[in-house]
């Protein structure tokens, strides 16, 4: 930088960091720790649909699909926790219980609401993992990969969500648009609590 806070013409601008900025190590601390959060909320999200809708009901085998690999993406965030010393969220014992309550309450207004929970639900995790991946710097290729790799079951279930009718649940938008909203502030909670 120049001295009137220009850019150096002779090479690109570098962001510096400001008071209250998390360090790289405190920001791929903070990533994980929300991730793993959310893969929790996930997994008690479907545990809550599959406790209404039972094992027996014609979607039960398309959640179950979706809750194996959200247990699995929670597994490997549990595991980051501990091999890199994050302390998870403080948060846990509430997204514990709006998990299963979100899950069991779409599941109780019918099959296609439980897909809406499911569309709403991953269109926020998609823009949170694809803000993340564009943050990790080479350094983080391993992290930035996992997170990839689950961006894209995400979509996927997103897109199952879809085609099993999400869009026909009566007050859909409104239905999304609420979950949505408590979506972005548990992430933006679990980032910070």
């Amino acid at each position: 930088m120049t001295s009137n806070n220009m850019p150096d013409p002779s090479g690109p601008a570098v962001r510096r960091r400001l008071p209250g900025d998390e360090t790289p190590e405190e920001q791929i601390a903070t990533f994980i720790r929300v991730d793993q959060a959310g893969e929790y909320g996930a997994r008690r999200i479907y545990e809550g649909q599959l406790a209404v809708l039972g094992e027996n009901h014609p979607k039960s085998a398309t959640i179950r699909h979706m809750y194996d690999q959200e247990l699995h993406h929670l597994q490997t965030f549990d595991q980051m926790l501990l091999e890199r010393r994050v302390r998870p969220t403080a948060l846990q014992p509430l997204w514990h219980v709006a998990g299963f309550a979100l899950g069991a309450a779409t599941a109780l207004m019918g099959e296609k609401a439980a897909m809406a929970c499911t569309v709403a639900v991953e269109e926020v995790i998609d823009e949170h993992y694809a803000k993340q991946s564009a943050a990790l710097g080479p350094d983080e290729a391993p992290l930035k990969e996992t997170i990839e790799q689950f961006r894209a079951e995400e979509l996927e279930h997103r897109d199952t969500g879809l085609a099993e009718g999400a869009e026909e649940t009566p007050g859909y938008e409104v239905l999304v648009t609420g979950i949505k909203a408590g979506s972005r502030l548990a992430i933006w909670l679990s980032e910070r609590v």
